[in-house]
């Protein structure tokens, strides 16, 4: 309880009192022992705490690194990853006198938690880390962004357009479907609402198909994470990003399916599992993906709209880095293409065998692309 917000609210009876108790949010904190002494993550934490829509505190944290004076290239993650995802990338953007910040978004990382699934909302985490963006006032800033975070940061772009001097995305979009057909909305919704939860292998054998069918096999995803009360995912990133052998593959996943945790884990599936201490703290990357766009129903409709809108006036520069064998975004770079006037003239790198998290497989190609954006423009 806030004392400042009891003195504006007279407390009368015991309701009054559990009325306003429960108006707050409940928000979870990682306890810092988690981050301790995982690989190749050395970085001095800075943390901003914003106000909610109910009023409560919520901290953000993020990475700063680099000379204090370079230019800023804001490095915004997606779902279910956190800062960590740019510990490759740093060292090549700050050798180039470029200063990295790297947020977590709430729900991730060394960010605070809130702790219920209603709690996020594409929405929310657009007000939060605008919030949070002119709380540190960072300005003249090269925004790059990949899964979630080019989600979030493209509005942020639209929001805030005066702090933004360059955009480079990679595996992302700015989904916006008016036109799906109400039977395909129908079924997918269905399909989210009745289907028994999908397995960790009918889920990835959907998003392995997702391209020309996005709407309907991304719903494998959404369930997933929406119904997953203990999502995996150390296990799901260590699979997706470390490529073990097919032995190895195999050991691993009828361990899961029995229940059993990996008695070895990497580094990677250790440091992406690291912000969660138990399952209560996951329901930010659980309900994220339920908050994609992806229908005429979204109720960021509208919002998405207006941003297209608005980026069919940018004229800034304006980079597409997809890598060419991530089947989640295939083929999305061409909407930017199309209708962001920025793109023209550009180099737009193919980021060779990048997968879904160019910043993993293939952080020198991406950070090469940033930096000569920047010596270039």
């Amino acid at each position: 309880m806030r004392l400042s917000l009891l003195s504006a609210h007279p407390i009368n009876s015991y309701n009054d009192y559990h009325y306003i108790q429960v108006c707050f949010m409940k928000i979870l904190r990682t306890p810092d022992s988690r981050f301790e002494n995982l690989a190749d993550y050395p970085f001095a934490p800075n943390y901003t705490v914003i106000k909610t829509h109910d009023n409560s505190d919520l901290r953000i944290h993020h990475l700063d690194e680099g000379p204090a004076d370079g230019p800023i290239v804001l490095c915004m993650h997606g779902q279910p990853v956190w800062s960590y995802l740019y510990r490759k990338m740093i060292p090549y953007l700050t050798a180039a006198g470029m200063r990295v910040i790297a947020p977590d978004l709430p729900g991730y990382g060394k960010s605070d938690k809130p702790a219920a699934r209603e709690d996020y909302s594409y929405e929310r985490q657009v007000e939060w880390m605008g919030k949070w963006l002119e709380q540190n006032d960072f300005t003249d800033i090269t925004f790059f962004g990949q899964d979630w975070g080019g989600l979030i940061g493209l509005r942020l772009v639209v929001n805030h357009g005066h702090r933004f001097a360059r955009v480079v995305v990679a595996n992302t979009g700015l989904p916006y479907n008016p036109d799906v057909a109400d039977s395909v909305v129908k079924e997918i919704e269905n399909f989210r609402a009745k289907a028994p939860t999908p397995t960790l292998l009918q889920m990835q054998k959907a998003i392995s198909k997702m391209e020309g069918n996005q709407a309907n096999m991304f719903a494998y995803w959404q369930k997933f994470c929406w119904e997953s009360e203990d999502l995996p995912i150390g296990f799901m990133m260590s699979m997706t990003m470390e490529q073990p052998s097919n032995v190895v593959r195999a050991v691993k996943f009828l361990l899961h399916s029995a229940g059993m945790a990996s008695p070895f884990p990497t580094e990677i599936a250790k440091a992406y599992e690291a912000p969660f201490p138990d399952p209560s703290f996951k329901m930010g990357p659980r309900a994220m993906p339920s908050h994609v766009p992806t229908l005429p129903t979204s109720p960021s409709l509208e919002q998405q709209r207006l941003a297209w809108e608005f980026f069919e006036q940018f004229d800034k520069p304006f980079l597409c880095t997809f890598a060419d064998n991530d089947p989640v975004t295939a083929g999305i770079e061409k909407q930017f293409f199309a209708r962001v006037p920025g793109t023209k003239g550009l180099p737009h790198d193919t980021i060779k065998k990048g997968g879904h998290f160019v910043q993993e497989n293939a952080p020198e190609q991406v950070s090469r692309a940033i930096i000569n954006l920047i010596h270039s423009t």
